[in-house]
């Protein structure tokens, strides 16, 4: 028996480690572990439910090939639901011809020595798995110190590719352990009660639409929300709509991914909502001198609001989650994106493959995103040309989904924004024929967990405004501010705010309302019609 055992070590011990050699170190490993949980699995099958909820299916977490090969057999036994010990082990191994790789089943007889039962099986898992981490983290930072040497390799794509290594990593062999009802039940009743505190039944983030709250109780944590509409709806203006009633109203922290326009573009259109002044007013300058009073008086809340704009194009999946995780980690509890149709899969956006099961994959990798940062996300989303070819009102549906069905899978909610004037109609289709001018509708056609509803809204395109179609227009902007400002000294004045240390701290770096300033004014110079 300790010749074998000795002819197995020689054997193997020209076989190259999956982790290279760092500094004349070993990789980490923990053999006797290793053998301790194969040995467990063939002796008692039931430990195989333990094992895989540790290790999963990953042969790579074990360090020596011969046991990759053998765990390998474990698990096709257990997917064919076959026995598992000893003898079925060999004969899987012999089928797929690498029994005498392994060491024959005089290998296979040691390993059931080397433990007496399986009762510590799930601590051994556990060491084998930590040694795996720690070969995985040796063998992404030998790569990440390599490329870092060579002058060639973006910075930023090297930031982004170990962050994601380390997410791969630590999401690669992890599962959430099942739970008992006696202890999930007193959870249960624990949030229901909070939320029994909570006024007007709100339990998610507020939108700020409060027909909208009070179907959805609020935008819920984990929940994937998808807004889709034809181009000319005016999605995006709804998702800025939301975003500013969150940030400046409520002061809940916001992210926007903007793939289609620059965060300046947002930010103007957040200053038109809050100024009241119409968005084609700003991109062109032209504001008199009450409007450039009301400029500077309107949009300091806008600028201290917790709120974050990334205007990266092509935005790849593993960028997103990069990003959202830190971003979370500052404190967001809401992201939205703009929109799901211009997302990668791949950092070098490449488009090889079928374009359906990519907007597949995003979808599902923003559902499970969601789930593990524990925040909605709200991704907009394009409708196929299918609603035009309709008659009547041209509602959409489900069906117009653009470019895959697994939206509609994986979203818990779905939504519409539809507005008839868009197609020259003046009267909604209910029985009082209702005019619809400065009007919109929130359709809401999927709904996980609660009712569907359409909801309309009141709908100001010079401003790209949605608001409650109870809500004045002259609530948003109906007083002007004390003084007599130029509109250089607007300027001025809301630098000097940023710049002073007293407040500075209040302002959020990411966006970008002084930009937007900037612009506005550069646009000025360019106007002479304008007069002071």
């Amino acid at each position: 028996m300790e010749n074998a055992k000795q002819n197995n070590t020689k054997k193997y011990s020209s076989i190259t480690p999956m982790v290279p050699l760092e500094a004349g170190k070993l990789p980490p490993q923990a053999l006797e572990f290793e053998q301790a949980v194969l040995g467990a699995l063939m002796i008692d099958s039931r430990s195989v439910d333990t094992v895989i909820n540790i290790i999963q299916e990953n042969t790579n977490v074990f360090y020596r090939p011969e046991h990759r090969e053998i765990y390998t057999s474990i698990i096709n036994l257990y997917r064919d639901t076959k026995p598992i010990d000893m003898l079925t082990v060999s004969n899987d191994l012999r089928k797929r011809g690498v029994l005498d790789k392994v060491g024959g089943d005089m290998y296979l007889v040691q390993l059931t020595q080397k433990v007496t039962s399986a009762a510590n099986v799930e601590h051994h898992a556990r060491v084998v798995q930590q040694k795996y981490f720690q070969r995985s983290l040796i063998e992404l930072s030998s790569d990440i110190i390599s490329k870092s040497y060579d002058d060639s390799t973006d910075v930023f794509d090297l930031l982004d590719e170990a962050e994601g290594g380390i997410f791969e990593i630590t999401n690669s062999n992890i599962k959430k352990s099942y739970e008992k009802a006696n202890i999930l039940v007193p959870q249960a009743i624990k949030r229901i009660q909070e939320q029994a505190k909570k006024e007007g039944g709100i339990s998610g983030l507020p939108s700020g639409f409060k027909d909208v709250d009070a179907v959805t109780a609020g935008w819920q944590n984990s929940d994937l929300i998808v807004i889709a509409a034809r181009p000319g709806m005016g999605k995006t203006a709804f998702v800025v709509s939301m975003a500013r009633n969150m940030a400046v109203n409520r002061n809940i922290p916001v992210a926007l991914f903007s793939l289609e326009m620059s965060s300046v573009q947002l930010i103007t259109r957040m200053i038109s909502a809050e100024t009241g002044i119409p968005s084609n007013k700003l991109r062109e300058g032209s504001l008199d001198k009450n409007e450039w009073d009301v400029l500077l008086e309107k949009t300091s809340d806008l600028a201290k609001s917790p709120m974050y704009i990334d205007e990266t194009p092509g935005l790849s999946l593993l960028d997103f989650r990069s990003k959202a995780r830190r971003l979370v980690a500052q404190g967001v509890k809401i992201i939205f994106i703009d929109y799901l149709q211009l997302m990668t899969v791949k950092n070098s956006g490449d488009k090889s493959g079928n374009r359906e099961q990519e907007i597949s994959l995003i979808s599902r990798t923003l559902k499970a995103v969601a789930k593990d940062l524990n925040i909605p996300i709200i991704a907009l989303s394009q409708l196929s040309r299918g609603v035009e070819a309709q008659t009547g009102q041209k509602r959409p549906m489900l069906q117009h989904l653009r470019e895959s069905g697994a939206i509609e899978q994986d979203a818990d909610i779905v939504g519409f924004i539809y507005r008839p004037e868009y197609y020259d109609l003046t009267e909604w289709d209910d029985e009082k024929h209702t005019p619809c001018e400065g009007q919109a509708e929130f359709i809401i056609a999927k709904h996980r967990n609660g009712d569907l509803k359409n909801i309309k809204l009141r709908f100001e395109g010079y401003k790209a405004l949605f608001s409650d179609l109870d809500t004045a227009a002259s609530d948003i902007a109906n007083s002007l501010p004390s003084g007599t400002n130029s509109p250089f000294a607007v300027v001025d004045s809301f630098e000097s705010r940023i710049n002073n240390p007293a407040t500075a701290s209040s302002f959020n770096p990411q966006v970008l309302p002084a930009d937007a300033f900037q612009t506005i004014q550069n646009q000025h110079d360019d106007n002479d019609e304008v007069s002071f």
